[in-house]
Formats: structure tokens, sequence, C-alpha cells
């Protein structure tokens, strides 16, 4: 039997189950992966309301990865919610110390499904050069248009693709797109362009599908897929979640 490839997430608890290290362990598992998880944040939410956000910090962060990386080969890792930009960075550089060559997928959740604000992450001049050096140093970004609007409110959604793929992939979720709702673009750095269109039609709304989707396309890249084949088996499996039931809170199964 051939071993499972081990998979990071750092990402915030979610006791409903439906987002952060719960929603990436249950897709990480149900995709042959073997989830392990380090905590940056305790929520007290369930899947229609979140009314606090409890920062871990990142010192504890730091000697959760260091243990894991100690015990187990980790090439893949995927992050969720982070307090802030420094913060974050200082964790990416860790990751970094540990293996040079690991991928990193960052899922930059601003505001949950529920509209609980974490913080002002948008690019103030100040935290701008933290997050170019975060961008960097990641494979992959996977950010919504309200996300991506918030973190560059400076630009035009075009120029800031633009400037993103000069730095790193993106993935383009088109969930909140007031038009071709669904559709999901792929951009390389190496400056290819491809459209992930949805394919299911009984399709309803689910707390987290986006945690869900960025832990499938870790999962994916992890067990050897490449970059585009990895997106567009993630939005499927995403969309077995999303059609899995009428609830706010999906299935997981293959």
């Amino acid at each position: 039997m051939k071993n499972r490839p081990y998979i990071l997430t750092i990402a915030g608890f979610d006791p409903s189950g439906g987002a952060g290290l719960t929603a990436d362990i249950k897709t990480i598992e149900a995709l042959k992966g073997y989830g392990l998880a380090v905590c940056t944040a305790n929520t007290v939410q369930s899947d229609v309301e979140l009314i606090a956000c409890h920062w871990i910090d990142v010192e504890v962060i730091k000697s959760q990865i260091e243990i894991l990386f100690d015990r187990f080969s980790i090439d893949f890792v995927k992050i969720g919610i982070a307090q802030n930009w420094e913060g974050l960075n200082e964790i990416i550089d860790f990751l970094v110390e540990k293996n040079a060559k690991v991928k990193i997928i960052l899922d930059p959740i601003l505001k949950s499904s529920s509209d609980f604000d974490f913080h002002n992450m948008s690019l103030r001049a100040e935290s701008r050069s933290r997050f170019d050096e975060i961008l960097d140093k990641i494979y992959l970004l996977t950010p919504n248009y309200e996300e991506i609007h918030k973190l560059y409110n400076d630009k035009t959604i075009e120029e800031a693709i633009g400037y993103i793929c000069s730095k790193t992939n993106l993935f383009l979720k088109g969930g909140h797109r007031k038009e071709a709702v669904g559709k999901d673009e792929l951009f390389t750095k190496n400056g290819k362009y491809f459209v992930i269109n949805p394919k299911s039609q009984n399709i309803s709304e689910k707390h987290g599908s986006g945690c869900v989707l960025s832990s499938a396309i870790i999962t994916y890249l992890a067990l050897g897929f490449p970059l585009l084949k990895a997106c567009f088996r993630g939005k499927r499996y995403t969309e077995k979640v999303l059609s899995s039931n009428k609830s706010l809170l999906g299935y997981h199964r293959v």
C-alpha cells in the first residue's frame, strides 16, 4: 500500500467543522492524504455566526510547526487565517527554514462566510512590502473577488492580477463574481491563463467552501498532480461537497 503524503494545514479552529482546520483535515483525508494541523486562532462560531476570534501567539505556532517538521516529511502546506502580515511572514520564513522546497498555498481569508471581519488586512503602505515578501515565497494564492479587491484597493482587478502573477501563481475564485458565478481562473507566474468553469448544477452555498478548495488543491499537488490538474480536481471535489446536501455544512466523500 502506498504511503499517504503528509500535508500540513495552518489555520483557525472552527467548532462547527465547516471551515478552518476541521474542514481542511476532512478534505485531506478524503482525498488520500494525511492531514497535520497547526492552529492560528480559536474561534467562537457556528455555521451561521462568528462572534469572536482568539489569536494564537506566533511562537506557539512555530513550536508546533517545528515538532511536526522534525518528525514528518512535509513538502506541502496550506495556510488560512493569520493575525497580520508580519506574523504570517515570520511563519512562512520558518517553514522555508525547515524545508527550502516546501510548496505553500495561501488562502487569504479576510472575512468569514458569516460576515465577521477578522482584521483590516488591506494593503496599506506600511504593510505592502511585507505582503510582497509573502507572495515571493508561496506557490499559489487563492483569493475570491472580494478579497482581491480588498487586498489591492488601489488597483484595478487587472492590475492586481498582473502584479500578483509577477510573483506567484494565482487561482482567482469566482463565487463572488457579479457575472459568470462559479467561473474560476488560474493565472500562472509564467504567463499562462486557464478558465475552470463549474460543472455541477445542484450546488448550494456552504460554510467554509474556500477552505475545502484550497485544501483539495494542496492535496492533489501532494499526490503528484501538476498545478492545472490539481486546481481542476480541487474544484470538482469542492463541487461534490457543495452539492452533498442543502445545509450550510457539506459532507465529505469521494
